[in-house]
């Protein structure tokens, strides 16, 4: 266990330093499993890892959602989202902030993005709700919070990471993905509404639409809801792969950028530029988690882990609930991709040998990722909310999370002790 303590110990020496992780991880990994075997084997991996990632077929689903959401991005589509939420929810108390948690869970479906939908719906809700005069706090805590839908509601490029690295279904992911997703945006209007009944001053309601306009709102996003609908629905009934299904989507995505006439020549440039670059950043990533969960491997940390939480003859369940208090904790310190690429090689293999649901457990953990996005003193939507944002002080936006915190832990709460919630869905697949 000691070679692997040491390992880790390097590997967040290494980000404390400022180093990429991908490059610490690979550093690390590599060096670790030179010590193991020898300097051939080591870099015979390497060589073998970054060319079997890169033509992986299984990878391709990657580039393409992620081109897909870069199209969606720059159609435009924030504000009508916002649009239609408002006119179905604006009129009610903390209906401005409802209304941008709705807006978000449906950015998110299409992006699975967290930061680039907590971006877009700064920029989009913040005015409005400032018009009404919202409290800071709970406008940009509704911002920040709905945020982390990105990376739950499929497609989310954290769950095909997972995916890949645990070789689980991504399609059952995506899948398994939707009902936590409505649940949790959910919980957070709950919350909002809580919240404002106890001080209505937080957000004070907007106007109320017609018919009409509700319908005329929807009416601007129908396009957007068919292309998720397409690409879920094909993906749950087995009509096609989560690869053919990211093709579709893509595709679509592009068609409805090109029918609401927001692409140009340089648009389409900067996308495909865009795609190609965060393509290229998740390959590095993931082929430095490979590299660092082989040394985590010959190591043999996960088997001692076992052994050692074996004796204490500990209940499966309490190991879950020790497994998420650290993801807790690691949450204050690290952002959600690192924790997933280092800690998943190491507690996956436990999980999964105490007869846990892969699927199950791919879900948690995004969950609990997600608070990890929006807690202090490194709440990553924080901080990107602080960057768009400029005249809001940080802990006006950490005050206005706080609320969500507490509906994330009741989410959490559900899917650990009633794990049907999350698995009945991709059961009938």
């Amino acid at each position: 266990m000691l070679p692997s303590l040491i390992g880790f110990i390097a590997v967040f020496t290494l980000l404390f330093l400022g180093a990429p992780i991908a490059f610490g991880m690979a550093l690390v990994g590599f060096t670790g499993f030179a010590w193991f075997t020898n300097w051939h084997a080591a870099l015979a991996m390497l060589g073998q890892i970054s060319y079997q990632t890169t033509i992986s077929d299984e990878l391709s689903v990657l580039p393409l959602f992620i081109l897909m959401g870069s199209f969606i991005n720059h159609a435009g589509l924030g504000q009508e989202l916002y649009d239609c939420a408002n006119a179905f929810l604006g009129h009610r108390r903390g209906g401005l902030a409802m209304a941008t948690v709705a807006a978000c869970g449906g950015f998110a479906a299409v992006s699975g993005s967290s930061m680039a939908t907590a971006a877009t719906m700064s920029k989009v809700a913040m005015p409005a709700m400032r018009r009404y005069g919202y409290a800071d706090s709970l406008a940009a805590g509704s911002i920040a919070a709905g945020g982390t839908l990105g990376i739950l509601i499929p497609p989310s490029v954290i769950m095909v990471l997972y995916g890949i690295m645990t070789s689980t279904d991504i399609g059952k992911l995506f899948i398994a993905g939707i009902v936590p997703g409505i649940i949790g945006a959910t919980l957070y209007i709950l919350a909002i509404s809580t919240v404002t009944w106890f001080n209505p001053t937080l957000g004070p309601p907007g106007e109320r639409s017609s018919w009409s306009q509700r319908l005329y709102a929807l009416s601007k996003i129908w396009g957007v809801l068919m292309l998720f609908l397409i690409v879920m629905g094909g993906i749950y009934l087995g009509l096609f792969t989560p690869t053919e299904a990211a093709g579709i989507g893509s595709g679509g995505a592009f068609l409805f950028a090109l029918t609401r006439r927001k692409l140009t020549w340089r648009i389409l440039f900067n996308v495909l530029v865009e795609t190609a670059r965060t393509s290229a950043m998740m390959f590095i990533l993931l082929i430095g988690a490979i590299i660092f969960s082989n040394f985590i491997n010959i190591a043999g940390l996960p088997n001692q882990l076992s052994t050692w939480l074996d004796s204490f003859g500990a209940a499966p369940i309490t190991v879950i609930l020790c497994i998420l208090a650290i993801y807790m904790v690691l949450g204050c310190l690290l952002e959600s991709l690192s924790m997933i690429l280092l800690t998943i090689p190491i507690f996956f293999p436990i999980v999964k040998g105490l007869g846990f649901d892969p699927v199950w457990f791919g879900v948690i953990i995004v969950v609990v990722v997600e608070i990890g996005m929006i807690t202090p003193p490194i709440g990553l939507n924080v901080f990107v909310l602080k960057a768009t944002l400029k005249d809001v002080p940080i802990t006006q936006i950490f005050r206005g999370v706080s609320y969500f915190i507490v509906a994330d832990i009741v989410r959490l709460a559900l899917f650990v002790f009633v794990p049907q919630v999350v698995l009945f869905l991709p059961a009938l697949m």
